[in-house]
């Protein structure tokens, strides 16, 4: 389990294996990126030089450097290595570690990192399992995730370990790693003659998405795919990545954060950006008809009665997905994301529901009042069921002068209509239908 020789023993060759695992930097200045943590003063950077081992999480997207971190603080410091995944590993399995890294601290003085990649994925017991181990000091924990710890970490394992943001590598950084790695003979592609040019670097570094591991590997097998003759062509970039790698984890962080970019796109009347974030969640791997459910709650909660239509065009762009399936029915969500950006927006029926069920929860729940309750028999007639009711159809313009709701809200008003889309116009309909009833009373 221990990636790197002990102290004092002979390294040996590199064995063989993927590029994106023979260019792992061997020490921080061949790190690419993260500069915010590793660069000359920074903070990890500087406790790493020290010699100042710490708890810590490491949170990034993939191909942004964790493992890669982790080893080289393991080698910098002299420490053993042990990494595990929280995929294939159990509470068995952490007691096994923390045995074996108190023999070491004892018998070699040698400290231990411990690093768990996905520890998101630990249980609330299996993260449990590590607190007296890192508390006595007995390992270093280093956990890899790429899901927001404050979700997905324990608070109290979380409040014993400094939690360091690593970010996505830019196009120029991808691309100088690309350089590297086809220069260097010995762990590269050096001695293999594949050349690239400066455009076909960064058509992988797009494709790969802020992902150096995908980068290299999309690079290793673009050289085995090209010919010996020229250098690597855009056709064989495209048939060695097949698909450009984009960061989703629909039960994860990007899922929210991808649904609100939608969502707030929309409700700023945004057609090109909502598109876009539409079209990336669909091209992520997303359900069509989550995100058919996100349009039609849209259409409720910010269109509303400005515009009617909404609901329904969404409500027809899902049933059309349904019917015609992948690819065509995309196009129906599409069409529902752009008009429901182009729409004139309104919260009101969302505010006004809301104000009601606040009542509904805090008020008493009082009976509903005797002159609007049903009286299908004659024993709830002479009750008083029904006694006094106006049959609005009977009254002039269909206007009647009574209470509907109970006692103690008399008076209260849910529904504010905007001045935007046909809510304008239901704004000045409910103001005439007030303004009748003050005045019916003789105010």
């Amino acid at each position: 389990m221990e990636l790197f020789e002990q102290p004092g023993s002979s390294p040996g060759p590199t064995p063989p294996g993927p590029l994106a695992d023979r260019m792992r930097p061997r020490t921080l200045d061949e790190v690419v990126g993260q500069e915010h943590l590793l660069g000359p003063g920074r903070v990890l950077r500087t406790a790493l030089e020290r010699g100042e081992l710490h708890s810590m999480i490491l949170w990034g997207p993939p191909g942004s450097g964790k493992t890669t971190l982790a080893s080289l603080m393991a080698r910098i410091a002299g420490a053993r290595f042990v990494a595990f995944s929280a995929v294939l590993s159990g509470v068995k399995e952490i007691r096994q570690v923390v045995a074996e890294a108190e023999v070491e601290r004892g018998r070699r003085r040698l400290r231990t990192i411990l690093f768990v990649d996905e520890i998101h994925r630990f249980n609330r017991a299996q993260q449990d399992a590590f607190l007296p181990h890192v508390e006595k000091g007995t390992i270093v924990l280093v956990g890899a995730t790429t899901e927001n710890p404050s979700f997905e970490v324990n608070s109290a394992l979380l409040s014993r370990c400094r939690v360091y943001v690593l970010r996505a590598l830019g196009e120029e950084q991808l691309v100088a790693l690309l350089r590297a790695a086809l220069a260097d003979p010995e762990r590269g592609l050096g001695a293999s003659g594949v050349s690239a040019t400066d455009d076909a670097l960064r058509a992988i570094a797009r494709l790969a998405n802020g992902d150096a591991r995908s980068a290299l590997n999309v690079l290793e097998l673009a050289g085995q795919l090209a010919p010996a003759d020229g250098p690597l062509t855009e056709t064989v970039i495209r048939e060695a990545s097949q698909r450009r790698t984009l960061l989703y984890d629909k039960s994860g962080e990007e899922h929210y954060n991808l649904i609100s970019a939608l969502h707030k796109s929309l409700r700023d009347s945004d057609p090109d950006a909502a598109l876009y974030w539409m079209t990336r969640m669909l091209d992520s791997g997303e359900d069509p008809l989550y995100v058919a459910r996100r349009l039609v709650r849209f259409a409720s909660e910010d269109v509303g009665n400005a515009d009617p239509q909404a609901l329904v065009l969404t409500l027809a762009a899902r049933d059309a997905y349904d019917f015609l399936g992948s690819p065509e029915g995309e196009l129906a969500l599409a069409q529902a994301t752009l008009y429901l950006a182009l729409a004139p927006k309104s919260n009101a029926s969302y505010v006004a529901y809301n104000e009601a069920r606040a009542d509904v929860e805090a008020a008493p729940a009082e009976p509903v009042p005797l002159h609007i309750r049903n009286a299908p028999t004659g024993l709830m007639k002479d009750l008083g069921y029904g006694r006094g009711y106006q049959y609005a159809h009977d009254a002039p313009g269909a206007r009647v002068d009574q209470e509907h709701l109970p006692e103690s809200l008399r008076g209260r008003r849910y529904y504010r209509p905007v001045d935007r889309g046909l809510e304008a116009e239901l704004a000045r309909r409910l103001e005439d239908w007030r303004r009748w009833r003050h005045e019916s009373k003789g105010g």
